[in-house]
């Protein structure tokens, strides 16, 4: 049975049962307490009762933060996976309490994106946090909808095609070429993705004991996929990591990411190829490899690509040399 009390100018209901933990909540009015609790006792007398407490305590402001300290250092882009979210908390969507997370209130805050960033970032944002709904709702025990599945995300923008021509990487290196307060790894970071189509995490995270000069050879010991990868190394990469110093932590490339977005971002200004991004130039390596060895498999041991549908997302060859080559 439910005691009802008067406490602090509101009516207490407390609703204890065996095999369920108490249940407290308080109310304006007596005739609310009575009310919730005879829904609550009904519930546990039919076995459909859930605790709603902790998804009624917990902000989703409070979620993320458990997120980020328990979920995201166990990934492998854990860095950028943080600065994301906690981007996402300045958002006043997450001051509401999960039990009041609803779809109207995550697709506001799309909307809200959709102003100021692509709809690929705002896809990947709302991944991000149908993640942390979900792991929240597995592994946390909260009780809740995951509203972000209810909504409408943008439509998928077509993938980049963006290629470096001969003229503009010879002007995007003589912008970076270290001069003054210049990063001196900043231009031989873009020389060796030009040739190697590695990924940006791959290059920053390669360490000189897994590059074999004489071999021709990069060890790649984790990637993107899960897997290691060994990367060859054209005579034009060897040249570049031959005449780099090295670095006292054993990383080739010892930049941080944030250091090296805005270092090639004032490289790119400066070159005056606005619009131009680092990923680019793995759609360029890859382009150009390609041309050099046209066998697909051996074409993605090269690139890391897992399938040859997304290889063919990096693949860019004109309708001219399609054309050269049917004679």
């Amino acid at each position: 049975m439910a005691s009802i009390r008067k406490r602090s100018g509101g009516w207490q209901a407390r609703v204890s049962r065996k095999g369920f933990a108490p249940e407290v909540r308080t109310f304006h009015n007596k005739a609310d307490a009575e009310r919730w609790a005879r829904t609550l006792e009904s519930e546990m007398d039919r076995g459909c009762f859930v605790s709603r407490t902790e998804t009624e305590r917990l902000t989703l402001a409070d979620v993320i933060d458990r997120y980020m300290r328990e979920v995201s250092p166990t990934k492998r882009g854990a860095s950028e996976e943080i600065i994301r979210l906690k981007a996402m908390k300045r958002h006043r969507m997450t001051l509401l309490s999960m039990a009041t997370l609803t779809p109207n209130s995550i697709a506001e805050y799309r909307d809200d994106r959709l102003r100021t960033c692509g709809a690929g970032t705002v896809i990947r944002d709302l991944a991000m946090l149908s993640s942390v709904i979900n792991h929240s709702r597995r592994e946390w025990g909260l009780h809740i909808n995951n509203p972000v599945a209810m909504i409408r995300r943008p439509p998928a923008p077509q993938g980049r095609n963006r290629i470096l021509s001969g003229g503009e990487e010879d002007r995007l290196l003589c912008a970076l070429t270290p001069t003054g307060r210049r990063n001196p790894f900043i231009k031989p970071l873009v020389q060796v993705a030009l040739e190697t189509a590695m990924r940006r995490s791959e290059l920053l995270n390669l360490t000189w004991k897994y590059v074999n000069l004489d071999r021709r050879v990069a060890y790649l010991p984790i990637t993107k996929s899960g897997t290691h990868r060994t990367v060859p190394l054209s005579s034009r990469a060897i040249e570049v990591l031959a005449a780099m110093p090295r670095s006292i932590d054993g990383r080739v490339f010892p930049v941080n990411i944030a250091a090296m977005e805005a270092a090639f971002l004032r490289g790119v200004r400066r070159a005056g190829l606005h619009g131009l991004h680092f990923h680019d130039l793995r759609h360029t390596a890859t382009t150009r490899i390609a041309k050099k060895i046209p066998n697909v498999i051996e074409l993605s041991a090269i690139t890391g690509h897992a399938n040859l549908a997304m290889l063919k997302r990096y693949y860019h060859i004109t309708a001219e040399e399609l054309a050269s080559k049917l004679g």
